[in-house]
């Protein structure tokens, strides 16, 4: 890659912004909408969605920033970004384009390094950004970013890591409508689904699970870095004529891999295992497939009970 000199340009005034949604559209249409089904066309496209964008750029609080790249002078690209500097340092990325014109010779790389330097002056700690396309996921894993995870719209995530380790906290998750914590669930939620191959919750989905964990039919653990949460649990009670009182399963369970191999798993299993002794459950069951079992019984559950079967109804 060639010398490059990439400075940022933040855009506040109007005919600026203007501009900026402009050259948005064109790189919807050109680059992301051949990607895109006709409904995530139609919102991207839709004043609803510029509506909660320029919310965001307006509100006190962890505003969006509209930025334009330059080069000698030269818009040659923008940005969209969110600092969440009132929650953990996060800088999530909305967009990111070079101008045709201007790629190759490693400048999206070289404005994705000025990108990343813009947020670190203003106090980010780590960043994430959503990638639906492999070519938009090799493009940030090229400049250090790990899968991590889905969203809660089920859209695959990375994120560049923190540097600093920070102690894990568990809590149980009392209210599924919680500002903080809902919608977190529903990430993790995703994730774990991705992970062994199931699709992400639809809204008749996260409407059930919200119900059940109103009704404590299910409660979940949630494993937090700070404001974020980076894995999950859950126990589900049932009754068992053998000890003729309740039993919990053990199920959703999942850690960021990002954030793997740091304890977090050890703590929501822990945390899984006291709340059942304390609620006088007779035991904790898990179901598992044969190349995790060694990683259960290292957690504590070290009863074998034969091998479990279902019949999908």
């Amino acid at each position: 890659m060639h010398n490059q000199t990439i400075t940022i340009r933040e855009l506040t005034a109007p005919n600026d912004i203007a501009r900026f949604w402009e050259e948005l559209y064109a790189y919807d249409q050109r680059d992301l909408f051949p990607d895109f089904d006709e409904e995530d066309r139609a919102y991207f496209m839709s004043q609803e969605y510029r509506s909660a964008i320029e919310a965001l750029h307006s509100r006190e609080t962890d505003p969006l920033h509209y930025l334009f790249f330059q080069q000698d002078g030269r818009d040659i690209g923008f940005t969209s970004i969110v600092g969440y500097l009132s929650e953990d340092g996060k800088f999530f990325i909305l967009e990111f384009c070079v101008f045709p014109e201007f790629r190759g010779n490693g400048t999206g790389r070289a404005c994705a390094a000025a990108l990343l330097d813009w947020g670190r002056q203003r106090g980010a700690v780590y960043f994430e950004l959503s990638a639906n396309t492999e070519r938009r996921q090799r493009f940030w894993k090229s400049v250090g970013f790990l899968p991590n995870g889905v969203d809660e719209w089920g859209m695959p995530l990375l994120l560049l890591p923190p540097e600093e380790r920070l102690p894990f906290t568990v809590e149980i998750l009392e209210n599924p409508e919680d500002k903080d914590l809902g919608w977190q669930l529903q990430k993790l939620e995703n994730s774990f689904l991705a992970e062994i191959g199931e699709e992400a919750l639809d809204d008749e989905k996260k409407t059930r699970l919200a119900r059940a964990v109103r009704e404590r039919r299910i409660t979940f653990f949630l494993a937090r870095r700070g404001y974020r949460a980076v894995g999950m649990c859950s126990v589900s009670p049932c009754f068992s004529t053998f000890a003729c009182t309740e039993t919990g399963v053990f199920d959703d369970f999942f850690v960021e891999p990002v954030f793997r191999r740091q304890g977090a798993a050890g703590l929501l299993a822990g945390a899984a295992q006291d709340w059942c002794r304390k609620q006088g459950f007779a035991s904790l069951t898990v179901g598992c497939s044969a190349g995790d079992v060694g990683m259960y019984r290292a957690l504590g559950f070290e009863t074998e009970l034969g091998t479990m079967l279902a019949c999908g109804l």
